[in-house]
């Protein structure tokens, strides 16, 4: 018999990067995960986290990253420069930044830590949601190409793509995992940081231009956790703080399905009303 070979997942194809030997990745946008401009905010920032996960003198596991989106990024080509700028006892700080063309479109800062066993506790508490399996999937919108890597099971602050009446809540909570199914890493953990819509539209009931300028994610989980939450839903909480002046903050969680925090995110987003 023939022997089946599993095509690579469009998430991994996306992030997919080669090493040149002197600190620089070159990687490829892909149709897959586009937005309305660009490519999806989390597949980058997903991508630069890989950067420097791959890198040779790389140790310890991800900490945070602070991803800053200077510029758009067009279809094709680009090349990420990886530098450990230092390396401490219990951690490992570096600078990465993403080009095209001689021409920067991205720059991130990413901590990566050795993790070790200490007293724990963690004081915010996850949301009481209804489990996974008794939502139904949201129909996506179509022409939004990256959510289509994402099955969204909604527990309040749906955004609808049609004009709706405004509404007094910023918040959205919902179940999420990638489809297809494919085990949770850091990568992936980064990525669903920004699958939230733009919370100025779900405040105005509307689609207005939106991106964000500055994300940043905390990693509470060691890859333990991450092993075993494998593919199962992830339940995603975000809000905003404050809208003025042209831009708005965002704050998110995301916790495993046995109610342990994942990962918290915080970021910047530029809106045009």
């Amino acid at each position: 018999m023939p022997r089946t070979v599993t095509p690579p997942h469009p998430f991994d194809v996306a992030t997919e990067l080669i090493y040149d030997g002197d600190g620089n990745y070159r990687g490829q946008t892909t149709p897959d995960y586009a937005n309305m401009v660009g490519p999806f905010g989390g597949i980058t920032a997903a991508t630069l986290l890989r950067a420097a996960q791959e890198h040779p003198d790389c140790l310890g596991e991800p900490l945070s990253i602070t991803v800053n989106y200077a510029g758009p990024i067009a279809s094709g080509p680009f090349v990420i420069s990886a530098v450990p700028v230092r390396t401490n006892r219990n951690t490992q700080h570096w600078t990465l930044t993403l080009s095209q063309d001689g021409a920067v479109t991205t720059t991130a800062t990413a901590v990566f830590g050795n993790r070790r066993q200490t007293w724990s506790s963690t004081e915010v508490t996850a949301p009481a949601v209804p489990p996974a399996d008794s939502l139904e999937p949201e129909a996506l919108p179509e022409f939004i190409a990256w959510v289509r890597n994402y099955e969204m099971r909604f527990v309040e602050g749906a955004i609808a793509i049609q004009d709706a009446d405004p509404n007094h809540s910023s918040t959205t909570t919902l179940w999420v995992r990638e489809t297809p199914a494919r085990p949770l890493d850091y990568p992936g953990l980064t990525a669903l940081s920004d699958v939230f819509f733009p919370r100025v539209m779900l405040r105005l009931g509307r689609v207005v231009p939106a991106g964000t300028v500055s994300l940043t994610v905390y990693f509470h989980a060691d890859t333990q956790l991450l092993t075993a939450q494998s593919d199962l839903p992830v339940l995603a909480t975000a809000r905003s703080q404050h809208f003025g002046n042209g831009f708005f903050d965002q704050s998110a969680e995301l916790w495993a399905d046995n109610g342990t925090l994942l990962a918290t995110s915080h970021q910047m987003v530029y809106f045009k009303d």
